[in-house]
């Protein structure tokens, strides 16, 4: 093989290496699960109690839980 051969296949493999080992966004950012809202739940116990103002249910369960801390 000649040199351009060698260095275009080279430039071909890391590129495609690259690609394949880099997390996309989607990845790094996935969505909250049910285990998630069960931790959540638990911290906001333990943190700040739950009452009649605040609970698990005033955000009607997992379904509509945005994700976000007590």
């Amino acid at each position: 093989m000649n040199k351009p051969a060698i260095l275009s296949t080279v430039v071909v493999a890391a590129t495609a290496a690259f690609v394949l080992l880099t997390p996309t966004a989607a990845s790094a950012q996935a969505e909250p699960t049910g285990r998630d809202f069960g931790q959540h739940v638990a911290e906001c116990a333990q943190t700040m109690g739950l009452d009649g103002g605040h609970n698990p249910g005033m955000h009607q369960g997992f379904s509509n839980w945005d994700g976000l801390p007590c």
